[in-house]
């Protein structure tokens, strides 16, 4: 099996040099100045940052009126038959052009090996992965934290820390996965902790200190509301 042309190189473009075609990819990633293109007849511009994907066979022409630099990848590797004409991660390309043209200045740079492959992966579109708001919530796993923590005074960024999550996207989640918001839900876990420990005959002031009540009384006041004193 030949062995895939993976070339990396930083190159100057001033006036047009003709209409040209490869057998290979020719990826180019702008660095410094506006470089014209023409690929199939279709105009493009690079600027720094930004980037395209020269399919084998197709005719180019480059023209920087007043000078351009770009990355410069010709490879065969078959990824990038796949791959879009433009940089999916834009913000990436532009950090990843002003490092590799400093690297690529270094002699036996590693720049030169590693190089094309990070380029690639700016190029593919990134793996689908569910937002911080859209990752499920362990219920059970948070209850259990927070029973350990009934003691302190808990708020809902206490709870959305637990969760990765901001206490807005949290609230949001907590209404509606549970019917309830956040410190609703926060209380039903007191007097479920409280109606346990009362049950194991502890006494008021012990209970109410663990499940973050001030006294007895106030623990009371919170059963009677919640409908379950006794």
């Amino acid at each position: 099996m030949p062995r895939t042309l993976d070339l990396l190189s930083l190159r100057h473009y001033g006036p047009s040099a003709g209409s040209h075609a490869h057998d290979h990819f020719q990826v180019l990633l702008g660095v410094e100045g506006v470089l014209e293109l023409e690929v199939q007849g279709k105009g493009k511009r690079l600027a720094p940052g930004a980037g395209c994907v020269i399919a084998p066979g197709e005719r180019h022409d480059f023209e920087a009126q007043t000078g351009a630099r770009c990355l410069v990848l010709d490879t065969t590797h078959p990824a990038w038959a796949t791959c879009p004409e433009h940089p999916t991660q834009s913000a990436s390309a532009l950090a990843l052009a002003d490092y590799l043209q400093l690297a690529l200045a270094q002699p036996q740079a590693l720049a030169r090996q590693y190089g094309p492959q990070l380029l690639l992966d700016c190029w593919r579109k990134p793996p689908d992965a569910p937002s911080r708001s859209q990752r499920s919530i362990d219920w059970a796993a948070l209850a259990h934290w927070a029973q350990g923590h009934l003691h302190h005074t808990l708020a809902v960024a206490d709870l959305a820390a637990q969760v990765f999550l901001s206490p807005t996207q949290f609230a949001t989640r907590c209404r509606l996965e549970t019917g309830m918001s956040p410190m609703q839900w926060l209380r039903d876990l007191r007097m479920a902790r409280a109606r346990a420990l009362r049950a194991q005959g502890l006494a008021g002031a012990l209970v109410a200190e663990r499940c973050g009540y001030r006294s007895a009384s106030a623990l009371v006041a919170a059963l009677r509301q919640h409908g379950h004193a006794g």
